[in-house]
């Protein structure tokens, strides 16, 4: 197949993680960047043997088919529908969106333009959740009836170069971690169908303690421990927990519980990681081999929408997927808030699970 040319908008933090996850598919050949901070942009295609343009100027080039979009969420849809008026597909970073609507008027205008939305995380993608995807698929556990799914750590304002998005509007621990524990629970378990939550600020405000901003301080607008229970189409339920306020815990990161055993799954941020089930009546977990690669990385759902590009078949790390994970966010900000149930209006066909036994850099057309 012919490779697709791509280009990046916003070369922030997570841009050098796609350069390098991107190099693994020969489906896809990043070409060229741009960034408001036009000197960033220059840098970073200097690094990196790229052409740097304005947002504009690369947006007019007939020769970028996929522009990955990687700035701040809150400008994430808006740079999503430039990038689709100018005739070319997105792949976002997560969020898609930080409210439905704008996810929605995505997704409609992508449609209509018959152009393609992929939104990150692709993670799923990856050695580690795919392999607890076909223990699942071969019943290995049985039909999953529960879940648990848990991100608690104590915000980025040690480490991060810009962490006072993370306590604005699209910021938090949900907005932020979410997707990635809600994507791995839709791949692994399918689309939810009412959920109930509880959140809260419990620190005001947070002082910055990275090296670069050492005191700074930084408002808190967005709730950072968000509990929540997820009901699922199947009937299975979860128990999900994101936290910006814990300072240490011993609990693992994903476990799914089926009528004939129970999995524990890898952290859904890496694309590796151990894959252990129990089975009925047995006392101890028992390792499971992983089935595929996990020699993948940023830029896998980059590739494989391309192959679908290419193809006609639908891609993984997809819009509809993004938008899904999106409403059960926005449901759990307003179940806390009225508190009661919410029902998701969305839903979400199964998603395709990789082949097994694919070579490093090789997806499925």
């Amino acid at each position: 197949m012919q490779s697709l040319n791509v280009g990046i908008i916003g070369t922030g933090n997570i841009a050098p993680a796609y350069i390098r996850g991107c190099e693994l598919f020969d489906i896809i050949r990043i070409t060229a960047c741009a960034d408001v901070l036009v000197d960033r942009a220059g840098v970073f295609a200097a690094e990196n043997g790229l052409a740097a343009y304005s947002v504009d100027d690369l947006l007019s080039r007939d020769d970028i088919d996929i522009v990955i979009n990687l700035t701040i969420p809150a400008a994430h849809a808006a740079i999503s529908l430039q990038i689709i008026q100018a005739g070319k597909h997105v792949y976002s970073e997560k969020p898609l969106a930080i409210n439905r609507a704008d996810g929605a008027e995505v997704i409609r205008a992508a449609k209509a333009a018959g152009l393609r939305v992929g939104c990150a995380p692709d993670t799923f993608l990856g050695g580690g959740l795919q392999t607890a995807r076909k223990a699942i698929d071969d019943d290995l556990i049985g039909r999953p009836i529960a879940a648990t799914a848990v991100f608690m750590a104590h915000g980025p304002e040690a480490w991060h170069p810009n962490p006072g998005i993370f306590y604005l509007e699209g910021g938090g621990p949900l907005f932020d971690m979410g997707p990635y524990y809600l994507t791995a629970l839709a791949h692994l378990m399918g689309p939810v169908a009412r959920v109930a939550g509880s959140a809260r600020i419990s620190f005001p405000e947070r002082i910055a303690t990275s090296e670069a901003l050492m005191g700074q301080a930084l408002p808190v607008e967005v709730n950072t421990h968000i509990a929540a229970t997820l009901e699922f189409e199947s009937g299975a339920i979860a128990t999900a927990i994101t936290s910006f306020d814990i300072w240490g815990h011993h609990l693992p990161p994903i476990e799914i519980h089926g009528e004939k055993g129970s999995l524990s799954a890898p952290d859904p941020n890496r694309f590796d990681g151990d894959v252990r089930i129990m089975p009925a009546g047995r006392r101890e977990w028992v390792d499971v081999p992983l089935s595929h690669t996990a020699n993948i990385g940023r830029g896998a759902g980059v590739a494989d929408m391309a192959y679908a590009i290419q193809s006609g078949r639908p891609h993984r790390a997809s819009g509809d997927l993004a938008f899904h994970v999106l409403d059960i966010i926005c449901a759990l900000e307003e179940s806390a808030a009225r508190g009661r149930h919410v029902e998701i209006k969305s839903t979400l066909a199964q998603l395709t699970a990789l082949p097994a036994g694919l070579a490093d850099g090789e997806l499925d057309a």
